[in-house]
């Protein structure tokens, strides 16, 4: 059994703990936050120690989940890593590309597991259809939420479009070409509302849009490839997979089908629509569970560390694009 520590006992960091609870292969030894009030409170609630550093606690445990804000998270991570524990942080990986670079050098030399907190990757819906998705020469993105204060220390591509970003990595083999993107910052002093395209070396190109002041949520990626079109709806966990084939002289046309004629001399082709089942689970509950079946099983991560790394990169070369105007 792994010896668990939290760093940071905020909103996100009480799910961290609620959930590693219900991981069998953890052992939860505690948590650290810098306001002792907070500390104390979350502390009563969950009837879990609470460490008075953050030095004291990775002393005592194997594994870090570091979970406090974007700024803080090399700080963390470095003391975790020069002590040699495998350390899960939440995304994105670091606050800047200087600071990610540093901390896949250290997780390299100190030769533990390191895991970053992408948590669509075990998204449902995802999980359904991430193997149908073979080859997207087109990918369109739409992360929209209401206005919520917390999460506004950082601008929304790397507090929302981020995650799309990181699914789109993970999807197209291939190195970014070009990044052209656009923002606006309304009610925060980073952009508020913003949108990216990719293009990649493959010729796919990625058009990704995202908000946090919007009157409604939505998470929803679309992806075209060869004869393929695929929908996912990371929000109510709904996949969409139509599929265009030529028919051959022995194909029946299926009740559900449709059939396009393309004139004389030329095969006719079917479009079908494709239930793919979606297996409900806990994406948070996931990740933290299979990284520590990568521990124990010494296989690579998920989401490397690398993955994350690549991620802020991108998030970052599209908030050097982005001039924003600041409202009056």
């Amino acid at each position: 059994m792994l010896k668990i520590g939290v760093l940071g006992a905020g909103h996100l960091g009480k799910i961290h703990l609620k959930q590693i609870r219900e991981i069998p292969q953890y052992q939860l030894v505690g948590f650290f936050d810098s306001d002792p009030e907070m500390a104390k409170r979350v502390s009563e609630e969950l009837n879990i120690t609470a460490f008075p550093s953050a030095i004291e606690l990775i002393k005592n445990v194997d594994v870090v989940d570091v979970v406090v804000p974007t700024l803080a998270h090399y700080e963390y991570a470095t003391i975790a890593l020069r002590q040699f524990k495998h350390v899960f942080i939440e995304k994105p990986l670091a606050a800047s590309i200087e600071e990610a670079k540093a901390l896949v050098a250290l997780a390299r030399e100190a030769n533990v597991k390191t895991q970053v907190g992408h948590v669509e990757r075990f998204n449902p819906a995802f999980l359904a259809v991430k193997d149908r998705c073979d080859s997207p020469m087109f990918i369109e993105a739409h992360r929209l939420a209401q206005f919520n204060p917390r999460g506004t220390d950082v601008s929304v591509i790397l507090d929302l479009m981020i995650h799309d970003i990181d699914i789109i990595l993970s999807l197209v083999k291939s190195d970014v070409k070009r990044i052209s993107a656009s923002g606006v910052a309304v009610v925060s002093d980073t952009p508020d509302i913003a949108n990216a395209r990719i293009e990649f070396d493959n010729g796919c190109v990625a058009n990704l849009t995202s908000s946090r002041i919007s009157l409604k949520n939505m998470r929803k990626i679309r992806m075209f490839q060869k004869d393929a079109y695929i929908s996912i709806d990371l929000l109510s966990h709904k996949t969409e997979v139509v599929k265009i084939k030529e028919m051959g002289l022995d194909d029946d046309e299926g009740m559900f089908s449709m059939v396009i004629d393309q004139g004389p001399g030329k095969p006719k082709k079917q479009i079908t629509m494709e239930n793919t089942p979606v297996i409900p689970n806990n994406a948070i509950r996931m990740e933290l569970s299979e990284f520590a079946d990568a521990i124990i099983h010494n296989k690579p991560t998920i989401v490397t560390i690398e993955d994350g790394a690549k991620a802020l990169e991108t998030a970052t070369r599209i908030i050097e694009r982005i001039n924003f105007i600041q409202p009056e």
